[in-house]
């Protein structure tokens, strides 16, 4: 091969090489350039989902969370919200959605409770349920329009058209109070047409 071919082929060999580079340039390019969308749009997602969870009036929503804990009595709980809010002006105060809780007693019995809306503090660790609020306890059923379960005074009171549905019969009542220290249930009524009693809780119904 003379020199005039060696040259030209010289030539070709960078313009091609030179072709090739660029193109691999531009490739890798534009792959970072789609990355840097992507990244873009996932943290774009990321602040718009925080930004959701602080209203305009400086409230913090929170979705599907979950406490759990022992009482002063020792029995365990479990809470659980499909919806809950904040104020930045009281952190301890969690008003919920969609409310869920268990008790699990030191008795090996369990007490479910659900309830529209509740409210609960993460300081006393006391709990109110609000509007449509259903329990079950053993072979016994309730429905009410509020309960309040204090931890610091041990008890949890339910009130507002209480109906009982039991293996032994129905009862409405104005007000349960289920004393969880002394283990005691107070029903109390204020029309004669509806009963006042005090039961042992041992007797597995409410």
């Amino acid at each position: 091969m003379d020199r005039k071919k060696r040259l030209k082929y010289l030539q070709a060999s960078l313009l091609l090489l030179g072709i090739i580079i660029l193109v691999f340039t531009y490739l890798d390019r534009n792959k970072q350039e789609r990355q840097e969308v992507i990244l873009s749009k996932e943290t774009k997602k990321k602040i718009s989902e925080e930004i959701k969870k602080t209203t305009k009036d400086g409230k913090n929503v929170f979705y599907n969370i979950e406490y759990s804990g022992f009482d002063l009595s020792g029995n365990r709980y479990v809470l659980k919200s499909k919806k809950a809010t904040t104020k930045s002006s009281e952190d301890e105060k969690i008003y919920m959605d969609e409310v869920y809780a268990v008790f699990y007693f030191k008795d090996d019995t369990v007490l479910y409770v659900r309830s529209k809306s509740g409210l609960y503090n993460s300081q006393t660790q006391d709990m109110n349920f609000y509007e449509n609020v259903n329990a079950k306890y053993e072979n016994s059923e309730l429905f009410a329009g509020e309960a309040e379960y204090s931890n610091s005074d041990g008890y949890l009171s339910i009130t507002k058209n209480v109906k009982i549905n039991d293996s032994q019969g129905k009862l409405i009542a104005d007000k349960l109070l289920f004393d969880l220290n002394k283990k005691t249930l107070n029903i109390s009524a204020f029309d004669n047409d509806k009963i006042n009693a005090k039961i042992k809780l041992d007797e597995k119904r409410f």
